[in-house]
């Protein structure tokens, strides 16, 4: 038997079937301060805790790659960087559909299931890399499931961002995001000691420990969430996102900010390898880059919330163009110290480019429903298109993470060094900082006197 909520709202049961929540008003203070804020809490928690295992899963590849040799495959580094980049790929590809999915079955229920989705790619890594003998493509076939854990991105932050006030939208979102980037840290952190359990060396374990906690995920998600019936409409909204201008000129900045924060940490461990033969520091410490960047995300929303999303993104893409220019000087110095410093502080602006990125995106389409008369079904119009868009941008956003490696793969297959992959990021930086100044914070604009 179904749940709903009417007005005055109740908060149905946990452990209910099937619990959906017809009304919602964040907006609205009193229901906020009496309703609202511990349902979307409990669902901001659990919804954390399903995509970081996501999160987990799909970079799992980035730090079992760095042993593959050692258990008899026998692998070039661009192939290596191959099997880190196309997980970053299909993960992408995955967000459209994966965003979709909220409102059509529910965030609550796509949870659920997508959750469930993570025991292929988890199942397959286990089976596949002690088995040289399959070949490569095969290897390469399984590895691009783990981008399963990707799309979870998507539909997790469009449910979110209906739950949360557009005062706490950045703090929130940014709150929902870190928490699954960190699953990125926790992978390269934990796996290298995982997979040496017991005195050898058994890669499999690492495909295998994901497999229960994905259940576990599915379980909590079906005890603990709500979906919200605000968020379940026809697709039309979401399709409406795709002709705002803005929202393809944000998916440039968020490749410039989310996809190399995906790229960066699905290459750093074999970037360690390859130019500086350092795989003891790879597995050790490869993990700070991909938890700073975690880290900072919330403070790049938090920020965004203050002084403006446009202001904090110029400043993140500064620092990547300085982040980048460093990276390059140490590789022709050969300064492993710095080319480490280097990379930590690319993953600091990445994740407060993330956050303040991603807190631009509703803004700007609350910005859209005042302008076009702000009625209480315009502004849930815009809402809808907002999480559409959230899906879209993080779709474009995540093939940065397939860029990256292969970037490097062909930097350093075709002139034996990274230099020139990094030349042409310290560049591309540059531009979307341009990029930004001139949509955003020119003197003058629209957008700049709304602090978007």
């Amino acid at each position: 038997m179904a749940e709903t909520v009417t007005t005055p709202p109740a908060v149905t049961a946990p452990g209910a079937r099937s619990r959906w929540i017809d009304h919602w008003d964040p907006e609205d203070p009193q229901f906020w301060e009496e309703t609202g804020r511990p349902i979307a809490r409990r669902n901001l928690v659990w919804s954390i805790f399903a995509e970081h295992i996501g999160f987990s899963v799909w970079l799992l590849w980035s730090i079992v790659v760095v042993r593959l040799n050692d258990v008899g495959w026998n692998l070039s580094t661009s192939q290596i960087l191959w099997l880190t980049a196309v997980p970053s790929g299909v993960g992408a590809f995955l967000r459209i559909p994966y965003t979709f999915a909220v409102p059509k079955f529910g965030g609550r229920n796509w949870t659920i299931a997508s959750a469930l989705l993570l025991i292929i790619p988890a199942g397959g890594l286990a089976w596949a890399v002690e088995r040289p003998e399959i070949g490569y493509g095969i290897l390469l076939l399984i590895a691009a499931t783990a981008g399963f854990g990707g799309g979870n991105f998507a539909s997790s932050m469009a449910n979110i961002s209906f739950f949360y006030p557009e005062r706490e939208k950045g703090f929130a979102l940014g709150l929902n995001a870190a928490g699954g980037n960190l699953g990125v840290a926790v992978v390269q952190k934990f796996v290298p000691q995982i997979i040496v359990l017991g005195g050898g060396l058994t890669l499999s374990y690492a495909g295998l420990m994901y497999i229960p906690l994905a259940v576990v995920a599915a379980v909590c998600a079906f005890l603990f969430m709500d979906n919200l019936t605000e968020a379940k409409a026809d697709p039309k909204p979401v399709l409406q996102s795709l002709r705002f201008p803005d929202t393809w000129v944000l998916s440039l900045l968020y490749i410039g900010t989310f996809g190399s924060f995906i790229g960066y940490s699905s290459a750093f461990p074999t970037l360690l390898v390859a130019v500086f033969d350092r795989q003891d520091i790879a597995l050790a410490w490869a993990f700070l880059g991909a938890g700073i960047g975690s880290l900072a995300r919330p403070l790049g929303g938090w920020l965004s919330d203050r002084v403006g999303g446009a202001q904090v993104t110029m400043a993140a893409f500064a620092g990547l163009a300085i982040g980048a220019a460093a990276a390059l000087w140490s590789v022709q110095q050969a300064s492993l110290g710095l080319f480490f410093f280097s990379f930590m502080f690319l993953f600091v602006a990445t994740g407060i480019g993330n956050g303040s990125t991603y807190r631009m995106i509703s803004r700007l389409f609350q910005l859209k429903g005042l302008q076009e008369g702000g009625s209480p079904e315009t502004m849930l119009r815009s809402r809808r298109e907002a999480a559409g868009a959230l899906g879209v941008i993080s779709s474009v956003g995540a093939f940065g993470g397939f860029a990256v490696p292969i970037c490097y793969a062909w930097s350093k297959s075709t002139f034996g060094t990274i230099e020139p992959a990094l030349r042409f990021y310290l560049v591309f930086f540059i531009v979307l900082l341009f990029v930004t100044w001139f949509r955003y914070a020119r003197r003058g604009s629209l957008l700049a006197r709304e602090r978007v």
